[in-house]
């Protein structure tokens, strides 16, 4: 069985920093709401734990009203993060 989880980029207003990302253990239908990318970090590691760590795919996907500047915040956000992560 693969390990899929979904992070869906959601918008909160105009500013910038106003997003969240819901994110969804498919297996178990189990949503995680995450303000920050330090606690999505914090609970997609606490959700890969049933799974030993073994995470086959994130799927990531927004919704139509995230603005640029949201997404650029996120995505450089997780570029740092996966540098970090192979340190």
């Amino acid at each position: 069985m693969s390990v899929v989880f979904e992070a869906r980029i959601k918008n909160r207003g105009e500013n910038p920093h106003d997003w969240f990302i819901e994110l969804t253990d498919t297996g178990i239908n189990k949503k995680e709401v995450c303000n920050d990318l330090e606690e999505f970090s914090i609970k997609i590691e606490e959700l890969g734990s049933s799974y030993n760590g073994q995470i086959d795919e994130v799927k990531w996907s927004q919704d139509d009203n995230v603005t640029q500047e949201q997404y650029s915040e996120i995505n450089a956000g997780m570029r740092k993060y996966q540098e970090e992560l192979k340190k």
